[in-house]
């Protein structure tokens, strides 16, 4: 489904997900029924929307901190439990993934203290929230005191250690500072997913469904990231041409669509390199070959729809940093290029995947290579 752009910010697109009606429609339910009146409905939508508007600066804080460390934000979605800032990739480098993670709390206590003086300069009376519900109509002071209290509730949840949560982020970065990044993560993770157990059966037992769903979030995220960065992290060390594939069909400028369509057939390869001589001069992926195959058709020119700014990576770079390069692009396969120029082949995840198995099943049979 697609989400719906409702701004850009220092070019970040603000989306909103195809759910995410459903927490107002949800939000005008409960205070409607509580409070018994149109007025009442009303108040939880303005402080839900309210509440939506702190979360996206917080993460908006987490944006612009990740943009001063050169890391593109692709966009900002909000959905019925939360806002995610999706970036390019998460810096390894502790004391930036630090920033990166604290920004977005730092946010919402700015926000506390703005409203703080608020309170203080204009006398404006702070209720409890917990009685929110029971409004029966619209008062400024008690949609000010929801937004206040929430405000910093939304930053002190955001802190616990339970990773993925800015709090599990700022965990590991601080553990990194003393051990290795892949142990600082199992450790983060392993926090995280006990902290979502309990959190998800403290909100089954309390009908607290969006606790529920939140906890879900956080164990399968924590699951996720302990699972990618291990197994990035068995590459670490291995170089390109210890899994490189060297003998591939290349195309020529002048090959037509049809004839990559019956090599990838014939062979399986499903990435392509395209060369004059020993010169890479463009690259097609399969998704380019697809999407132009239905748009221009089997005869059009292979020099007509390739990438040509392919960056080649070198036969000695670390499978690390590619593999971070493919998860950044999005891609399944890159040309490797000698350092005079030369093309050797290409690399593709597959190809990392089986040394992988291999250093798992037999890690003494393929010595990794010191850096210089």
């Amino acid at each position: 489904m697609n989400s719906l752009k409702i701004l850009t910010v220092r070019g970040i697109d603000i989306r909103l997900h195809p759910t995410f009606p459903l927490i107002l429609l949800w939000a005008g339910l409960q205070f409607g029924l509580a409070g018994g009146s149109w007025a009442s409905a009303v108040f939880g939508v303005l402080a839900v929307t309210a509440l939506f508007v702190l979360v996206t600066l917080h993460e908006l804080g987490h944006s612009f901190a990740a943009q001063h460390y050169g890391v593109p934000v692709k966009q900002i979605v909000l959905t019925p439990i939360g806002g995610v800032a999706q970036l390019d990739h998460i810096p390894e480098k502790p004391i930036q993934e630090f920033v990166i993670a604290i920004a977005g709390p730092a946010v919402n206590f700015m926000i506390a203290i703005m409203m703080g003086m608020a309170v203080w300069g204009f006398g404006i009376e702070i209720s409890n929230p917990l009685f929110a519900l029971s409004i029966g109509g619209l008062s400024w002071a008690a949609l000010f005191s929801y937004v206040f209290v929430y405000n910093i509730f939304l930053a002190l949840f955001n802190l616990l250690p339970a990773f993925p949560m800015d709090g599990g982020r700022v965990l590991r970065a601080l553990l990194a500072m003393r051990l290795d990044y892949v142990r600082a993560t199992d450790i983060a993770a392993a926090i995280g997913r006990g902290l979502a157990v309990l959190m998800g059966i403290y909100g089954l037992f309390n009908g607290g469904i969006f606790l529920v769903l939140i906890a879900v979030f956080i164990f399968t995220g924590a699951a996720q990231e302990a699972h990618m960065v291990r197994l990035r992290g068995t590459l670490r060390g291995y170089r390109v041409h210890q899994a490189f594939s060297p003998s591939v069909y290349r195309l020529t400028p002048y090959s037509n669509l049809q004839q990559a369509v019956n090599l990838m057939l014939s062979s399986g390869q499903s990435n392509f390199p395209v060369c004059q001589g020993d010169e890479l001069v463009g690259f097609v992926s399969q998704p380019q070959l697809m999407m132009a195959l239905r748009t221009r058709g089997p005869h059009t020119w292979v020099n007509m729809i390739m990438q040509r700014n392919v960056q080649p990576v070198s036969p000695l770079a670390d499978l690390y940093e590619v593999q971070q390069r493919l998860d950044r692009e999005g891609v399944d396969a890159l040309p490797v290029v000698s350092g005079d120029g030369r093309f050797l082949g290409i690399i593709t995840r597959q190809n990392m995947n089986d040394l992988r198995r291999l250093v798992t099943v037999a890690p003494n049979s393929l010595p990794k290579v010191q850096s210089a």
